[in-house]
């Protein structure tokens, strides 16, 4: 990633191709040969830390263009595989940690994203009979790393700006909660080849991460673009972002996915503003009163911290030469019932 700056990004938000999965070996195998030959000789540890050197290269990028406070949050899964008669876990996450660590990161506590699953059995080895078995794979984790000390907000203007990025009482209780039960999300690309690379990981995941670890207008990170989530993503809360992927069929499929995007976007951005007004109702019918009032929304609020927090929707996205894409914004409509069934019924694609 020459283009980008040192110290430019101020957050990461990605899911890089987890090795020892099938659906990425070929990936790998691209750029590396060793790997294809050490999965060839059913080497599995060997294959396991051929891959991950190959994502050691994006990691030290990341420690390079990311500003000092700056966040990495990386969402991957552990593998289980055969390779002979080697059955084992192959745990990405304890290895892309470590690589952090060396490269002097805080490691801060994790998230397990435990993702719902309709399967109506567990049965995984031998089944009842002891001792063969081994338990299924749930979860993915989501790790949170820091550059450096806690970032500084100093000026006036760097203080508000902070503010008015601030999240609900309530969406704080449930974010840094460390575990997520979010639902996966379904593919809807059209080219087999693109799908057969893509696992986008669901909208909530980075909206969640980009609310909680950046504030507005800081640039947002993705060196494994993909289908451009976290891109859509950062557009929904007033972010500023760089996507980069090494297939460039994917930047077409982003463009394309924008006008939907627009839409799924401004339909999430006001589920949350409709959420907390449900809290508030419930809140007030319970007996109890909020104490403060938001300036921009009029509604009431839990803390003083949430009295600037502002929050738009997205006008329009312009795609311009050289695949960047300009956003504008415009206030919440006070109806937020009319604006969200209006929306609703214009949604076309889902990310």
């Amino acid at each position: 990633m020459p283009s980008i700056r040192d110290g430019s990004v101020s957050l990461v938000v990605t899911s890089p191709p987890y090795p020892m999965i099938e659906m990425w070996d070929g990936v790998f195998a691209e750029r590396n040969q060793k790997v294809r030959t050490a999965l060839d000789d059913l080497s599995g540890m060997d294959a396991f830390s051929l891959m991950h050197e190959e994502l050691d290269s994006v990691w030290s990028e990341v420690a390079r263009v990311l500003c000092p406070g700056g966040w990495a949050c990386i969402n991957i899964g552990d593998a289980t595989g055969k390779l002979g008669d080697s059955f084992r876990l192959y745990s990405n996450h304890s290895r892309i940690v470590a690589a952090f660590v060396s490269l002097g990161f805080d490691i801060l506590p994790l998230v397990l994203w435990r993702k719902q699953t309709n399967a109506p059995n567990k049965f995984m080895g031998s089944g009842m009979l002891p001792a063969g078995a081994y338990v299924t794979l749930e979860h993915e984790y989501i790790l949170i790393m820091r550059k450096g000390a806690k970032r500084e907000f100093k000026s006036p203007e760097e203080k508000l700006l902070r503010q008015e990025s601030a999240y609900f009482w309530e969406e704080r209780n449930r974010w840094f909660s460390d575990v997520w039960d979010v639902k996966g999300t379904r593919q809807s690309l059209n080219d087999p080849e693109l799908r057969n690379r893509s696992a986008a990981f669901p909208f909530e995941l980075p909206s969640r991460l980009i609310c909680m670890y950046s504030v507005r207008g800081d640039t947002v990170l993705d060196p494994f673009l993909g289908t451009g989530t976290t891109t859509f993503a950062a557009m929904a809360a007033g972010r500023s972002s760089i996507g980069v992927d090494v297939d460039p069929s994917f930047v077409a499929t982003v463009g394309k996915g924008c006008p939907g995007a627009k839409k799924f976007a401004n339909v999430y951005t006001l589920e949350r503003l409709s959420d907390h007004l449900e809290f508030v109702e419930k809140y007030q019918s319970e007996g109890k009163k909020l104490g403060y009032t938001n300036v921009a929304h009029r509604f009431e609020v839990m803390t003083a911290q949430e009295v600037n927090l502002r929050i738009e929707l997205i006008d329009s996205i312009a795609v311009t030469n050289d695949n960047i894409f300009e956003v504008s914004y415009k206030a919440v409509r006070p109806d937020l019932a009319i604006e969200k069934a209006e929306l609703e019924s214009q949604l076309t694609l889902a990310i």
